[in-house]
C-alpha cells in the first residue's frame, strides 16, 4: 500500500529510530516498502540501510532530487516522505491507513496528510514552538517535511513532484497541493532537536522563519541556503 521515501546524508544518529517506527506497519501490511536515497554518505548509512532490509538508492545530492528519485523507484500507490531523522509515534500506522481508506473510498476528496510536529527534548522551549508550529498548520495549512507527508502517488504525479531545489523542496510542493487538499493528522512525528539544542531555539526559529518569508518573497535560492547554514 504505501512506499516510504527516506532522503538520507549521514544519518547514522536518527536512521535506526525512524525505520525502527516503521516496523509494526510493515508486519501489518501497510508499509510494503521503504526507500531509503543517500545523498554521498561517508557514516554507516549505507549499512543500517542493508541490515533493515530497505531498498538503498545512491542519487545526486539535494534533498528534492533525493525525494524525486525514491519517488520514482516506488512501486506502491501511496508515498510517505520521510526525513531520517523523524521517528513517527506508536500507532501513526492506524490514523494513516484511516486516512488512506477514506481517499480511497472517495468519503474525502483525494489530498495529503503530514503529521503533528513534536522534538525529541524536555522542557518549556520545545513545548512552545511546537505550539507554534501546530498553529502554522491549523491556519496556513503550511507543514514541513520534517512532519511527513502522506499522498497517492498520482496526485504527486499530477503535481509534477518533487523540484530539484537546494531547500524548501516541501514548502514548494505543500503550496501547490493548496491548503483544501491537506490534513493534518494527530499522531506526532518526533523530530530531532539537535540543530536547536546547537544553535539555540529562538535563533534557529528566528533563521527559519527568516528563510521562509526570504523564499515567499522569491528571494534566490542561493541566498537563502546560505542564510539557512
Amino acid at each position: 500500500m504505501i512506499s516510504v521515501v527516506i532522503p538520507a546524508l549521514n544519518s547514522e544518529a536518527g536512521l535506526p529510530a525512524t525505520l525502527a517506527a516503521l516496523v509494526t506497519a510493515a508486519v501489518e501490511g501497510v508499509v510494503r516498502e521503504v526507500i531509503i536515497v543517500d545523498g554521498g554518505s561517508t557514516d554507516t548509512t549505507a549499512a543500517i540501510a542493508e541490515s533493515s532490509g530497505a531498498r538503498f538508492i545512491l542519487s545526486e545530492r539535494g534533498r528534492g532530487r533525493q525525494l524525486a528519485l525514491g519517488a520514482k523507484e516506488a512501486r506502491f500507490p501511496w508515498l510517505l516522505f520521510l526525513h531520517a531523522d523523524t521517528r513517527l509515534a506508536a500507532g501513526w500506522e492506524r490514523e494513516a491507513l484511516a486516512f488512506v481508506r477514506r481517499v480511497e473510498t472517495g468519503e474525502r476528496a483525494t489530498g495529503a496528510a503530514a503529521f503533528r510536529f513534536a522534538l525529541d527534548d524536555q522542557g518549556l522551549r520545545p513545548r512552545v514552538l511546537e505550539h507554534l508550529v501546530a498553529m502554522r498548520c491549523a491556519l496556513l495549512r503550511l507543514p514541513y517535511g520534517d512532519q511527513g507527508l502522506l499522498l497517492p502517488k498520482r496526485l504527486y504525479q499530477e503535481l509534477g513532484g518533487f523540484r530539484p531545489l537546494l531547500l524548501m523542496e516541501d514548502v514548494d510542493l505543500v503550496r501547490r497541493l493548496g491548503r483544501r487538499r491537506i490534513t493534518m493528522l494527530a499522531a506526532p512525528a518526533i523530530t530531532s532537536a539537535e540543530r536547536f539544542l546547537r544553535e539555540g531555539y529562538v535563533r534557529r526559529s528566528a533563521r527559519n522563519l527568516l528563510c521562509l518569508a526570504l523564499y515567499l518573497l522569491r528571494v534566490p535560492l542561493a541566498t537563502v541556503h546560505r542564510l539557512y547554514g
